[in-house]
């Protein structure tokens, strides 16, 4: 790519966009959406700040439609009511290791054996567990991203992806990054509300 020079000359710019996509979003966790996540405890993972959330619950005590293959699964229904329910900091980091993370890099680049979905993932009734979870599957999606080159960002996404099979998987990535940083800002303000609402 050639770009002007103050004084109007032409210069060659190489642009590497592998790494444009993984500092985007890295730095932001890194720096902002990880260490807001330090000293997590049960009690606000599991906090549900209006009555009918949805969230991590054990099998037995799910209200709605859950998914996952253990004791303890994710309340969820396809379609999403009109609105959906508002969800729990639980909720939210297994949406995020699982649905937005973990299931993108076991389909794209074979981590977690391919198989991980929220049908099949293991969820965490714990702080620890989630985190431990949101680490993992943040680490894979992250290694599979870091490791493609200007090829592998410009391949379709393929049958994984249903509608969006032929879109670039540059395209994946820009959607992954957008739903963490979303998703992030979302759980890191239920912890300010959490916070306050125990000191009020």
């Amino acid at each position: 790519m050639a770009v002007k020079a103050p004084h109007g000359e032409k210069v060659s710019v190489t642009v590497n966009w592998t790494q444009e996509l993984v500092d985007q979003v890295d730095w932001y966790w890194t720096a902002h959406l990880r260490p807001r996540l330090d000293g997590l405890t049960d009690d606000e993972y599991l906090w549900e700040p209006v009555a009918g959330c949805w969230s991590i619950r054990p099998r037995s005590a799910s209200v709605s439609p859950a998914v996952g293959r253990g004791p303890d699964v994710l309340e969820i229904e396809r379609p999403e009511p009109i609105p959906p329910p508002l969800t729990t900091i639980a909720w939210r980091m297994a949406h995020v290791s699982v649905g937005v993370l973990g299931k993108r890099a076991s389909n794209h680049f074979g981590a977690f054996g391919g198989a991980l979905t929220e049908e099949t993932a293991d969820l965490s009734p714990t702080a620890a567990g989630g985190l431990s979870m949101l680490d993992e599957t943040y680490a894979a999606w992250m290694s599979g991203v870091r490791a493609l080159d200007d090829a592998g960002l410009a391949r379709p996404c393929g049958p994984a992806e249903g509608p969006f099979s032929q879109y670039p998987l540059a395209a994946l990535i820009l959607h992954i990054n957008r739903e963490v940083l979303h998703h992030g800002a979302e759980i890191a303000l239920l912890r300010d509300l959490y916070r306050f609402q125990q000191s009020s």
